[in-house]
């Protein structure tokens, strides 16, 4: 049987941004999970452990999906973590802009 995300995400109880439509979020007792689409990556955050646990549920089970673990990468950008807070930037980007150009030997100056 074959689900559609967005169908299967609003059966579950998730409301569909009508701004922007990869986005979808599910509200309960003053937390709130987000769930953004691109393309085949799902990115998913919130307020609460027990309800992004619950959006991965969901997931699986109308879905053949793969857990990556804690975000990395999306869409180009490189997701940092320390204890000052989350640092996100395009270096990866960056140096293979550099790379396609054949700007690598060239001076900083």
């Amino acid at each position: 049987m074959e689900h559609k995300l967005s169908e299967a995400l609003v059966d579950a109880g998730y409301c569909q941004s009508l701004h922007d439509y990869s986005m979808f979020t599910k509200k309960e007792k003053g937390d709130i999970v987000v769930l953004l689409v691109f393309v085949d990556d799902l990115l998913i955050t919130g307020s609460s452990d027990s309800l992004i646990q619950q959006a991965k549920r969901v997931l699986h089970q109308k879905f053949k999906v793969k857990d990556l673990g804690e975000l990395k990468f999306f869409l180009g950008i490189e997701v940092l973590r320390s204890h000052k807070g989350i640092l996100l930037n395009q270096r990866k980007y960056a140096l293979q802009l550099i790379s396609d150009l054949g700007l690598g030997g060239a001076k900083p100056v």
